[in-house]
């Protein structure tokens, strides 16, 4: 390579350096507020966060979230039973799984919307029969009214029962991406194979993000 050819490339490298690290991924939950300050109004934005919480997991073991502290995380609303998009989304979501097994930085969390069904026995078979070890893949079990707050107030996620709706329930089949502060950073088609190589482009992202 003579002269001119090598700055070119180099050139080149810094310039798509420079445009990786300048990519940030959005947050998708900003909200505002009013507040007076000496007698003028201010408006405070902040990012909504997913809260407190405490499940039972596939061991039968409780799972708060502090136990997704340091971590990004994929979250989902399935049931095991469920016989149209789940399949899809968790073949999918066991891609995102082989990518980082072993990463201390990555989780998956997949919480079930039949909790009279989908105990953490039953869940425990579901994921042994995926291949899935340990609990860098959390199946989240807790009562209706908790996974049913989570899923539409803090994920977004629709999730009903609905006996007129193939296996009982409706819900949709969104992946959503967590950050390590809890804050959702993208939402995901399941269903899609475009989606998914978006969040697996868009994880590698947001674990940049934490090495600057």
């Amino acid at each position: 390579m003579n002269r001119s050819g090598m700055y070119l490339a180099l050139l080149t490298l810094f310039l798509f350096s420079c445009k990786d690290k300048q990519k940030r991924l959005p947050f998708l939950q900003l909200e505002t507020t009013e507040k007076v300050v000496d007698g003028k109004t201010v408006i405070d934005s902040s990012f909504r966060t997913i809260p407190a919480f405490k499940l039972l997991n596939q061991d039968s073991t409780e799972v708060t979230e502090k136990d997704f502290d340091g971590t990004i995380y994929v979250a989902d609303f399935f049931f095991t039973s469920c016989p149209t998009i789940c399949p899809v989304m968790h073949r999918n979501l066991l891609k995102v799984y082989q990518k980082y097994k072993g990463n201390p930085e990555v989780k998956l969390a997949s919480h079930t919307i039949d909790v009279k069904y989908d105990v953490p026995s039953r869940m425990k078979t579901y994921a042994t029969k995926l291949g899935i070890e340990g609990t860098q893949w959390e199946y989240l079990w807790g009562s209706r009214d908790e996974i049913y707050a989570l899923a539409e107030r803090n994920y977004l996620v629709s999730a009903q029962e609905d006996k007129a709706a193939p296996g009982g329930f409706i819900h949709q089949g969104y992946l959503v991406l967590v950050d390590k502060e809890k804050r959702i950073r993208g939402a995901y088609d399941g269903t899609q194979d475009k989606d998914l190589e978006q969040l697996l482009a868009d994880m590698d992202v947001l674990l940049k993000e934490y090495k600057r």
